[in-house]
C-alpha cells in the first residue's frame, strides 16, 4: 500500500479538468436555490425601517417559491454551469501548480503557509479569469424577481447569453468585470482558507488511518465540509458589498473605489452593521456542502480516471 501511494504521479491537466468540471456542475445543480435565496437577502432592503426585522433565510425563500415559481430557485443557473468547468478546471490545476512552484524542491513537501498562499493564487486566478462575469450575469438573473408561470411578466434577461450581450451593449465590456477586486479578495481568502484546512484534515485523517491509501468518499466530504464554511465567515462583509455592486448600474465619473465605499457608507447608515452579514446563513450552507460535493466528486472521478488510465497502460505494457 505505502509504495502504491509513493509511486503515485501528480494529476494531469486533463484529469483536473474533467474531474473538476463534474464536481462543479454537481455543486451547482445541488446548491443554486441557496444561492439565490443568498443574493436576493444581500439586495434586500428589508427590516432598514425602525422596528422592522430583515427577512430570514426561509422567509425569503418561501417568497420566491410562491411569487415566482420554486423554478426561481435556480435562476441564474445557466451562468454558473457556463462557468462553473473552466472555473473548477482554473481552481485545481493553478493551486497544484502554486503548489508546485512553493513545494520544498529537496522533499518535495509543501509548508501549511505554502499551501495557504498557493489557495489565494488560486482564488485570485480564478475570480480574473471566470469568477467575475459569472457572478455578474447570475447577480443580474438572480435579482428579477418576475414570475416565470406568467408569460406575461417578460424579464429584463431572459437568460445568461441575452444577459451578456445587453450588459455589454448598454455598460460596456467592462461592466462584466464590476467588483473584480472585490471579488478577487473574496475567492483569494475563500481559497486560502479552504485548500489549507482540506489538505491538513486530510493529512490528518491519513495519520489516524494509515491503513487506507486513498480515504473514502464520505470522509472526504466531511473534510470538504468543515473547510468550505473557513471562508463565508471570513469574508461575509466583501460578498454582500460585491453583491450590490455587480447589480448596480456604475454611476458616470465615479471610480470603483469610490462606488465601494458609496455602497458600504450606504448600507452602515440605513442598514447598520448587521447588513454586512445578510445572506450568511444561505452562503454558509451553499458553500460547506457544495465544497463538500466539490472535493468528494472531484477525489472519486480523478481516482477513477487513474485507476483507467493505470489499467490501460498495464495492457498496453503486457501487449
Amino acid at each position: 500500500m505505502a509504495s502504491r501511494s509513493a509511486d503515485k504521479k501528480p494529476v494531469g491537466f486533463a484529469t483536473q479538468l474533467t474531474a473538476g468540471g463534474i464536481a462543479g456542475a454537481m455543486e451547482a445543480l445541488c446548491c443554486q436555490p441557496l444561492d439565490t435565496i443568498k443574493v436576493r437577502m444581500q439586495l434586500s432592503r428589508s427590516g432598514s425601517a425602525p422596528g422592522t426585522k430583515p427577512r430570514g433565510f426561509l422567509a425569503t425563500g418561501a417568497m420566491i417559491v410562491k411569487r415566482e415559481t420554486p423554478l426561481a430557485l435556480y435562476k441564474g443557473l445557466g451562468a454558473v454551469l457556463s462557468g462553473i468547468v473552466p472555473k473548477m478546471a482554473i481552481r485545481f490545476a493553478s493551486f497544484e501548480k502554486y503548489k508546485g512552484w512553493l513545494a520544498d524542491k529537496s522533499t518535495g513537501q509543501t509548508s501549511v503557509g505554502s499551501i495557504f498562499i498557493a489557495g489565494l493564487g488560486a482564488g485570485t486566478t480564478e475570480a480574473v479569469l471566470v469568477v467575475t462575469p459569472m457572478e455578474v450575469v447570475k447577480i443580474r438573473l438572480q435579482a428579477q424577481q418576475h414570475s416565470l408561470a406568467d408569460p406575461l411578466e417578460a424579464p429584463r434577461y431572459r437568460n445568461a447569453g441575452h444577459a451578456v450581450y445587453a450588459i455589454v451593449r448598454e455598460e460596456g465590456a467592462g461592466a462584466l468585470y464590476r467588483g473584480v477586486s472585490l471579488t478577487a479578495l473574496r475567492q483569494a481568502t475563500n481559497q486560502g482558507a479552504n485548500f489549507t484546512a482540506y489538505q491538513e484534515l486530510k493529512k490528518l485523517a491519513h495519520r489516524w488511518q494509515p491503513e487506507h491509501v486513498d480515504l473514502p468518499s464520505w470522509q472526504h466530504m466531511v473534510i470538504g465540509l468543515i473547510s468550505g464554511a473557513m471562508g463565508p465567515f471570513s469574508n461575509a462583509p466583501i460578498d454582500t458589498i460585491k453583491t450590490r455592486l455587480q447589480k448596480a448600474e456604475a454611476t458616470p465619473g465615479q471610480s470603483a473605489f469610490q462606488r465601494i465605499a458609496a455602497i458600504a457608507g450606504d448600507m452602515w447608515r440605513q442598514e447598520g452593521f448587521r447588513s454586512f452579514y445578510k445572506g450568511i446563513t444561505p452562503r454558509v450552507l451553499r458553500v460547506a456542502p457544495g465544497q463538500a460535493i466539490v472535493f468528494a466528486v472531484y477525489e472519486r472521478v480523478r481516482r477513477a480516471m487513474e485507476d483507467l488510465k493505470g489499467s490501460s497502460e498495464d495492457r498496453i505494457h503486457s501487449e
